[in-house]
């Protein structure tokens, strides 16, 4: 009869020794030679009538070693779910000799295991955690602009037979040249929209009374400031981070002159941006847009308090791991084997990685987080409004239900749209464990901050 036995050999490191007897394994090992010899094909002799002797001699060495390391693997998978054991991925044979395995000499064999046990943890405690609100400060200025962006959205373009304004709109043709002027074979071509005010303040003195066909020769760095060359550079498909990009030369053409008409502040416009939601006066919509400005920062901010969290439970929360188990897994799963260099070097992504796995999955079984189908529904009737630009749709038209309903039937979409809404889930719960002191800020100053966050993070 088989046995498992466990004996610690390190950190959260055990070893399995599997004992086999014949009798574990010979019955089976038996009977599916018996079934090859009824299945096999071999010339010269009937299906089903060729000599035992032959197919053990053909045939047995792979099926007595395929039938001992199924009798194994049984017991290996009985062992763990009989004791319970908590283990990171598959157990590992260790000192084990597959060789010693002899159709024609069955004996009781001894095989050993290694796992990486799960450590127990404890999670930092996230409600005497130092944590922040950032309260970005909503002024009159971004209400201006947002009032101005919404009403050149809305606005009606108008052609114009000369550029008269520095609220004209531009379609320009960029061709590169060299530093006289001549066009550069095999050199970039790109079609661009732009206003006049976008261009430097010596510059845009050029455009004026300007019409289509005219054009101008410049090089980027003395057309743009910094902040439109940058977009500029990065349109024109060059690199943004390489200084040599500004000093290029461009034909500058005109194609076409316009004026964009700024839809009116009045009761229809307010109407058509919300209906049903009582906007009347101009009072009434700088409150409405102040509101949303602040409420895109406000979800900003509560995003910035789940990333302080995700570095407080990482950083704080103390687990112990089996090393010597996980860096021999980690090679054992490559396609091309890892050297001990190259583990090394990937190990302490990797436990990070693995870290946050144990913690997260910790917060969701110990707080029944779950995610139910509706909700997944509700999610990908979300998305598809909002690559229709949030256009005003009815939630209950079949053509949608189908779309839904269908999006259901992708496991991949299903699967990755659980995990998003479980880690969401997730966050809000360790939002509520916090108490963050607020802090005022500016939204320029709160958008560097976060920037270089993530700038450090790659």
């Amino acid at each position: 009869m088989a046995t498992v036995s466990k004996e610690n050999i390190g950190l959260h490191h055990e070893k399995l020794t599997v004992k086999l007897e014949k009798t574990d394994y010979l019955p089976t090992f038996e009977k599916a030679l018996k079934e090859y010899s009824k299945k096999a094909n071999i010339p010269g002799f009937r299906k089903g009538m060729v000599p035992s002797g032959l197919i053990k001699k053909m045939y047995g060495p792979s099926l007595f070693t395929d039938e001992v390391l199924k009798s194994v693997d049984r017991e290996l998978i009985s062992y763990l779910q009989k004791e319970n054991l908590d283990i990171f991925a598959q157990p590992l044979p260790l000192e084990t000799d597959f060789t010693q395995l002899d159709v024609h000499n069955p004996i009781d064999y001894t095989f050993h295991f290694e796992v990486g046990m799960k450590p127990a943890f404890e999670l930092a405690d996230l409600g005497t955690a130092a944590t922040t609100r950032y309260v970005v400060t909503v002024t009159e200025e971004m209400v201006e602009s947002e009032i101005t962006r919404l009403q050149n959205r809305y606005g009606n373009m108008k052609d114009e037979e000369t550029v008269t304004s520095e609220e004209n709109v531009l379609n320009l043709l960029f061709t590169e040249t060299d530093a006289n002027g001549n066009a550069v074979e095999g050199g970039i071509k790109k079609d661009n929209s732009i206003l006049v005010k976008y261009f430097t303040e010596g510059f845009r003195q050029h455009w004026m009374g300007k019409k289509t066909g005219d054009k101008e020769n410049a090089q980027l760095k003395n057309a743009f400031d910094e902040k439109e060359r940058e977009w500029i550079i990065g349109d024109l498909g060059l690199n943004k981070e390489d200084a040599a990009s500004a000093d290029r030369y461009f034909d500058i053409e005109i194609t076409k002159v316009g004026l964009l008409e700024k839809k009116e502040l009045n009761e229809e416009f307010f109407a058509q941006l919300y209906p049903g939601q009582e906007v009347k006066t101009e009072a009434d919509f700088r409150a409405k847009i102040k509101e949303e400005i602040q409420g895109y920062w406000n979800a900003q901010a509560t995003n910035q308090i789940h990333d302080q969290v995700f570095h407080i439970l990482v950083e704080k929360t103390n687990i112990s791991f089996p090393e010597p188990f996980l860096k021999k897994w980690m090679k054992s799963q490559a396609e091309n084997p890892k050297t001990d260099e190259e583990v090394e070097a990937e190990f302490p992504k990797f436990i990070g990685q693995l870290k946050w796995t144990l913690i997260s999955d910790k917060i969701v079984q110990e707080n029944n987080i779950e995610v139910n189908p509706d909700e997944i529904r509700a999610f990908a009737k979300n998305q598809l409004f909002s690559y229709m630009g949030g256009a005003n749709l009815s939630d209950d038209q079949p053509w949608v239900n189908d779309y839904v309903e269908k999006m259901m039937k992708d496991r991949k979409f299903v699967e990755d749209a659980y995990n998003r809404m479980q880690t969401q889930k997730l966050f809000e719960w360790a939002a509520t464990k916090v108490n963050p002191a607020d802090k005022d800020i500016s939204a320029d100053d709160f958008t560097k901050m976060v920037e270089e966050h993530q700038h450090h993070h790659h």
